[in-house]
């Protein structure tokens, strides 16, 4: 965690053709965010700990508290015990204050409860039919059952991550080829069955989003998540902030071809990424070498790889290969300091790791290779992602969880600088 006088590491990035003479309501949003953020990684912590950690006055220190007590993003707790002087009273989240969360994959979709420390106090499992207004009523239905269990919890909003890419200006998912969904109002139905605010986002983006709030980036400025499953997404940051680009669209790198005699893809071209680099093509490697005459799941070929089976080993093999192949389209176009390679290829990481990482390193154009890195958490990191978009987009409004008057403002990922 950043000590005073140094940069945080998500701190606002200025476009000198929007520049505005800094208001002191732009100021006290900024220290808002980082005393809320100090308080998550240091609690229980101290009002005199926060001042001293972000350079600010105690005076403003208290104030911003006070704000965030009101709001019941932070409560007091125990009172430490000190040799001498008077004995601090302890600051932490509220654990009252908890996110619904969704996780939305092509065939299920899995619902929680999570708290602002990002954990799960309850989870279920939906399935996700074809057709979208009968899926979306199996996620309300499972979030009003969890909602019902928690009757003493207070409800901040909803979050949700999606196999596609929603558009900024009109939050309606635009862009889901494994789920076969377009332009679907989402967000609507829910926040109209809820009551609640809903946020949305890719899920590479959601479970990049999660290693910031959640995981160890610090002073990490550009990174990229890729999420290897039934496709391939890819989230990005630069300069401390998500790229999302016109209509939500940018980092589609799963559907930039690679062969254009290759496979037939869910976005209707051949030879797309996502088709020599997703779960499904290690399936279909494995069944080519056993001549079609093999059924099994992409656990199944995890876990016969590692008791030794050579088809299975091979087609993970290759699979591995072809995603190196594919980050050099990443790191030329991003060079970024950090990827993670996150879904289920992490679970045989062992095996494919040095391939992926030689892969790339040999594709490399010029410079130093980023870090390569497998985020280890699974659907966990994405449910976490949902609730960091909400914790992220809502944690500086003045404030309402219901969706009537409640002002949206999303905020940038990362740290900020205390404005003295």
């Amino acid at each position: 965690m950043a000590k005073q006088g140094r940069e945080f590491s998500g701190m606002r990035r200025i476009d000198l053709a929007y520049a505005q003479v800094a208001s002191s309501e732009v100021a006290r949003d900024m220290n808002r965010d980082v005393v809320l953020e100090l308080i998550r990684a240091r609690q229980p912590v101290s009002r005199a700990d926060l001042a001293r950690l972000s350079g600010l006055q105690r005076s403003t220190v208290s104030e911003i508290v006070e704000d965030l007590m009101r709001e019941e993003w932070v409560r007091e707790g125990s009172v430490a015990r000190r040799p001498r002087g008077r004995r601090p009273t302890m600051l932490g989240l509220n654990e009252d204050l908890v996110i619904l969360v969704a996780d939305v994959r092509p065939r299920q979709a899995i619902v929680a409860v999570v708290d602002l420390n990002g954990h799960f106090l309850s989870r279920d499992v939906v399935t996700i039919v074809s057709n979208p207004e009968r899926a979306i009523e199996n996620i309300v239905g499972s979030m009003q059952r969890l909602r019902g269990k928690h009757p003493g919890k207070s409800f901040e909003g909803v979050g949700i991550s999606l196999p596609g890419r929603v558009d900024p200006v009109t939050q309606r998912l635009i862009f889901a080829p494994n789920l076969k969904w377009s332009d679907v109002d989402i967000r609507g139905a829910v926040e109209k069955a809820m009551g609640l605010k809903v946020e949305m986002d890719n899920a590479a983006n959601a479970w990049l989003l999660s290693e910031v709030w959640f995981g160890k980036m610090d002073g990490v400025r550009n990174a990229v998540l890729v999420t290897i499953s039934e496709g391939v997404g890819t989230g990005a940051m630069a300069n401390g902030q998500p790229i999302y680009g016109m209509n939500g669209m940018a980092g589609e790198f799963g559907h930039i071809v690679l062969d254009s005699s290759g496979p037939q893809c869910a976005c209707g071209a051949r030879g797309c990424w996502e088709t020599f680099a997703s779960s499904n093509a290690a399936l279909r490697f494995f069944a080519a070498r056993r001549k079609g005459n093999t059924d099994v799941s992409i656990a199944e070929l995890h876990a016969i790889a590692e008791e030794g089976d050579k088809d299975a080993i091979a087609a993970l093999t290759e699979q591995a290969r072809n995603i190196g192949r594919g980050l050099r389209l990443v790191t030329a176009a991003l060079s970024p300091e950090l990827i993670f390679i996150a879904g289920d290829i992490t679970v045989v990481w062992g095996l494919v790791g040095p391939v992926i990482e030689a892969e790339m390193k040999s594709t490399l154009l010029a410079g130093t290779a980023p870090r390569l890195a497998p985020s280890e958490e699974g659907g966990l990191a994405r449910l976490r992602g949902a609730a960091a978009l909400v914790l992220q987009r809502h944690s500086g409004n003045r404030h309402s969880r219901n969706v009537p008057g409640h002002a949206r403002t999303a905020k940038p990922s990362g740290r900020k600088k205390a404005v003295k």
